[in-house]
């Protein structure tokens, strides 16, 4: 069995080949070679955690496993990232532990690769205003992807903590971009593209503060309860995700289809747009939205490309079980 350590992932896995990992991802479960298993998360009724297994099998790439983990609110006091992960890989023709490879940045890297690949094929072209909503660890993974798949000159951002929009403003300098920190009215009338990532159960962004032509990124719905976006706003969009059972389940789109304000039939996979199957964006005033709910194969296919990587550099530790 070959182990990853969680502290080897950043010499071994850059934002791109996440990137390309999650686009081919999509476009395989698009095209029925690659499905998830039902996800199992739950609050345990201890730190105020949730804790639950992503899984799935990509036939194309023969990778099998899952990922065990969850999101632990008081892990920033001890030092560490509240969302805890790792990933499990098996061989797909004996069934056999084939490694263990730490899941805590691999994580980060795929959720934001999953916004930007849902910018690249769905953003309007001349999207130039970026608005962040959430400051926490992973909206500074998720500002550098966007960036790199449109021309923007300016980020805009707004938290429930303002405090912690620090993150945002040093991360725009690192990159070269102004940050303005504003309202959610504010971010709403000048946003071209939306990422929300928050850990929100009430909804933030209501459907009359975003303008016509915008994207949105909902990153952070990924339990059944949350909810970052009024259901209106979902219902105004046209919506797209990574996978829709988990969409209308624990994603964005749950709260919109419990109201009856849209149907799973309305809601498009992502991959198709990838595939060329379905056009995505038709015009310049349509709202798009891609419900990124997470979906395990995303986790196997970083984690099999970090478990290759380690290998060619001498960095992976094998083990007999």
């Amino acid at each position: 069995m070959i182990i990853v350590p969680e502290k080897e992932i950043a010499g071994l896995i850059t934002p791109e080949a996440a990137f390309d990992a999650v686009e081919a991802v999509f476009a395989a479960m698009a095209k029925g070679d690659a499905y998830n298993f039902p996800v199992i998360r739950e609050s345990i009724g201890h730190a105020d955690a949730l804790y639950g297994f992503k899984s799935g099998f990509d036939r194309a790439g023969l990778a099998l496993g899952l990922k065990s983990g969850g999101y632990w609110p008081g892990n920033m006091a001890k030092g560490l990232t509240n969302h805890q992960s790792t990933v499990f890989l098996f061989d797909a023709d004996t069934g056999q532990a084939s490694a263990m490879v730490g899941g805590n940045l691999l994580t980060a890297l795929r959720t934001a690769a999953a916004s930007a690949v849902s910018i690249k094929h769905l953003a309007r072209k001349d999207a130039r205003v970026l608005g962040m909503v959430g400051a926490g660890h992973q909206s500074a993974f998720q500002m550098r992807a966007a960036v790199k798949q449109r021309d923007f000159q300016k980020v805009i951002g707004w938290n429930l903590h303002p405090e912690m929009l620090s993150r945002l403003a040093e991360t725009a300098a690192e990159l070269g971009l102004p940050f303005e920190s504003v309202s959610l009215d504010e971010l709403g009338a000048q946003a071209d593209v939306i990422i929300t990532i928050t850990s929100s159960f009430d909804p933030i962004i209501m459907a009359g503060q975003v303008r016509p032509g915008t994207h949105l990124a909902c990153m952070g719905t990924d339990t059944k309860g949350k909810q970052e976006v009024d259901a209106a706003l979902v219902a105004r969009a046209t919506v797209f995700t990574d996978e829709i059972a988990q969409s209308v389940t624990i994603g964005e789109a749950q709260h919109a289809v419990a109201q009856g304000l849209i149907a799973a039939s309305d809601i498009i996979q992502i991959g198709d747009v990838i595939n060329g199957t379905h056009t995505g964006r038709t015009s310049d005033t349509e709202i798009t939205l891609f419900d990124g709910t997470g979906v395990g194969l995303q986790d196997l296919a970083v984690a099999k490309k970090a478990v290759d990587l380690a290998l060619t550099k001498g960095v992976a530790i094998e083990v007999a079980l």
